[in-house]
C-alpha cells in the first residue's frame, strides 16, 4: 500500500495543474509583476488551503466518530469528487489578455498575500472540494488519524512547492496558455479527480464491511 504522504503528493500534483481563478491570477501576477509578487500571492493561496483543510478536517473528525456516518459521508464525498471531476472535464476556458503596462506603484507584499488568501478562500469550488476530500480521506483511513494528517501534509506541501515552481517558470508557461492546451489539461485532471472519487468510495466500502 502506498504511503499516505505519497498518496497526498499525487493528489497535490493533480491539483497543481488544475486551471482555475487562483492559478490564472498566480501566472498573470508572476508574468507582469515578477517572481516576488507571484511568490507572495502563492503564499496567500497556500495559507487559505491550509485553513480550509484544517477547518474541514476538524469537522470531519467530529462527524466521522460513528461508523455509519463514516460510510455515508465517505460515499457522499466520493460523489462530490466525481462531480468535481466531471465539472473540471467539461469546464469552458476563457482567457483575458491584459496587455496594459505595469502600474506606476507596485502593491506591497502583504497586499499580494491577502489577495491570494481571499481569492482562494472565497471560491466555493475550493470549499466543496476540500470538504469532499477531507471527509472522504478521513473515512478511508478510519481511526488512523496520523495517516490522514500525513496525507494532507503531502497534498499541501506539493501544492506549495509546485505553486512556487510555476511562479518561477511563469514567463515560459505563457506561450502554452491557450484555450486548447488548457482544455486538454483540465480534461486530464477531471479524469484523475473522477478516478480519485471512485477509489475513495471503494476504499470506504471495503473498510466499513471489513469491520462488520
Amino acid at each position: 500500500m502506498i504511503h499516505p504522504f505519497i498518496e497526498g503528493a499525487i493528489l497535490g500534483l493533480t491539483l497543481s495543474v488544475l486551471f482555475g481563478p487562483a492559478l490564472f491570477a498566480l501566472l498573470q501576477t508572476s508574468i507582469h509583476r515578477g517572481f516576488r509578487s507571484g511568490a507572495w500571492l502563492a503564499l496567500g493561496i497556500s495559507i487559505s488551503d491550509v485553513a480550509l483543510v484544517f477547518l474541514c478536517f476538524i469537522g470531519a473528525l467530529q462527524i466521522l466518530s460513528n461508523d455509519h456516518n463514516r460510510l455515508f459521508f465517505g460515499i457522499v464525498s466520493g460523489f462530490l469528487l466525481i462531480g468535481f471531476g466531471i465539472a473540471t472535464y467539461k469546464r469552458k476556458i476563457h482567457i483575458k489578455n491584459n496587455q496594459d503596462g505595469v502600474e506606476e506603484k507596485k502593491p506591497g507584499w502583504f497586499t499580494y498575500v491577502l489577495k491570494g488568501f481571499f481569492l482562494n478562500i472565497t471560491n466555493p469550488f475550493a470549499w466543496i472540494f476540500w470538504m469532499g476530500a477531507t471527509v472522504g480521506v478521513t473515512s478511508n483511513y478510519g481511526e488512523k488519524t496520523d495517516d490522514a494528517i500525513l496525507f494532507f501534509t503531502g497534498v499541501l506541501f506539493t501544492i506549495i512547492v509546485t505553486d512556487v515552481l510555476k511562479v518561477y517558470i511563469a514567463k515560459r508557461l505563457k506561450r502554452y496558455l491557450n484555450p486548447q492546451n488548457i482544455s486538454k489539461i483540465n480534461k486530464f485532471v477531471g479524469i484523475l479527480l473522477f478516478s480519485f472519487g471512485i477509489i475513495l468510495m471503494v476504499r470506504v466500502l471495503i473498510y466499513h464491511y471489513y469491520l462488520l
